[in-house]
């Protein structure tokens, strides 16, 4: 149960003796001059990295910040818009009140004045009127008692006339 060596391969105890101290000397060689500078190397890029990862949550918790403020920003200015087009729109409706009320103080003073204007119209035509009437009727009358009293006889008849209406106390 030994191990069976090929007889083409024979170990040569020198050769692997040689090849073992080279590989230690490679190794101690590898382990002080490249293993150092290839371990910082590395932890150089690890520690790169790891800022970049910081920085990069920095920045992203930046634009988180930024974004909150700009949608509270957007928010007070969305506010501040309604406020003004509300202050606006209660500006406009009082302007549109106080004119209609302004409008309606002069068409009743308007209306007020047309009115008394009428009325003294009125009163100066039935003045002119009861004045042309009563003319007319004094008119009249001194016809009529022209054309009664022209008549001598006419005019004592009349005379006795009124003079039975009359009684005397």
């Amino acid at each position: 149960m030994f191990l069976e060596i090929n007889p083409l391969v024979k170990p040569d105890i020198g050769l692997i003796v040689w090849t073992t101290i080279t590989f230690l000397i490679l190794l101690v060689l590898l382990r002080k001059f490249a293993w150092k500078p290839i371990l910082g190397a590395v932890k150089g890029r690890e520690e790169s990295i790891k800022e970049s990862l910081a920085s990069a949550e920095k920045a992203r918790e930046e634009m988180k910040r930024l974004q909150s403020d700009n949608e509270r920003i957007l928010q007070e200015a969305r506010q501040e818009r309604d406020k003004m087009m509300k202050d606006a729109r209660d500006i406009r409706d009082k302007i549109v009140s106080d004119a209609k009320a302004d409008a309606n103080e002069q068409a009743e003073q308007i209306i007020a004045s047309a009115k008394e204007q009428i009325d003294n119209q009125k009163m100066a035509a039935i003045t002119e009127l009861k004045n042309q009437v009563a003319e007319m009727s004094i008119e009249i009358a001194e016809m009529i008692l022209r054309a009664e009293l022209d008549d001598k006889e006419k005019q004592s008849k009349l005379v006795d006339n009124h003079l039975k209406n009359f009684k005397l106390n």
